[in-house]
Formats: C-alpha cells, structure tokens, sequence
C-alpha cells in the first residue's frame, strides 16, 4: 500500500519561505509521477507543480511560476516544494500526489490523474 506523508507547512509572512515534503512509502518512489495540488475550503483542488518520474520533466500553475520549485530525491523516497515569496493567497492545504508512471516523460495536472494522495498539510501566509 503506497503511503504519502506531507510535513513542512506552517504560518509564515507574506515574502517568506517554505519547504514541503512528501515522504512515500510501500512502493518505489522512481516509479511514480507525482504533484503537488492546494485545496482551500469551499473550493476545488488545485493544480500547483507536476514532475515526471525522472524529475526532467516539471510544469507549474502560472500563479506559482518563478516562486515555487519542485524537485525529487528518487534515493531518499521524497518530494519536495520549495515555495519563495509566498503570498496571502497561497493559503492553503497542500497535498501531494502520486500515479505509476508510463515512464512516458510527461507531467500531470489534473486530479483525476493520480491514484494515491497525503493527507495534506496547512500553509498559512499572512499578509
């Protein structure tokens, strides 16, 4: 049974910074395309940032572009999102996700994409 764990949130400044993780589990982690998706109360899931199995391939939401990075440590089973100059509106949980590969070099945007999700984790920007 695949397992995401997600730490790292947390309240912070407008302008500040963070570093999410997703720690996976029964299951091997360079197999899997995974993203990183928000979700505010009262509103749909969110897209954020998508990386391919081998970490070459990455697409963002044009509202994280430039701030937020995503990248892959395949030998330590963990996905991090390292958010700079954060804003209010960023405000959210974020999850992580993941979906066997077709080891085809995409990314994924949508929800209906992935298969296996954390069970998320706050991040709070005030203003």
């Amino acid at each position: 049974q695949v397992q995401l764990v997600e730490s790292g949130g947390g309240l912070v400044q407008a302008g500040g910074s963070l570093r999410l993780s997703c720690a996976v589990s029964g299951g091997t982690f360079s197999r899997y395309d995974m993203g990183w998706f928000r979700q505010v109360p009262g509103n749909e899931r969110e897209f954020v940032v998508a990386t391919s199995w081998n970490g070459q391939r990455t697409g963002y939401a044009d509202s994280v572009k430039d701030r937020f990075t995503i990248s892959r440590d395949n030998g330590k089973n963990t996905l991090y999102l390292q958010m700079n100059n954060l804003k209010p509106e960023d405000t959210a949980v974020y999850y992580c996700a993941a979906d066997r590969t077709s080891y085809s070099g995409r990314y994924y945007r949508l929800v209906s994409d992935y298969v296996y999700w954390g069970q998320g984790t706050q991040v709070t920007v005030s203003s």
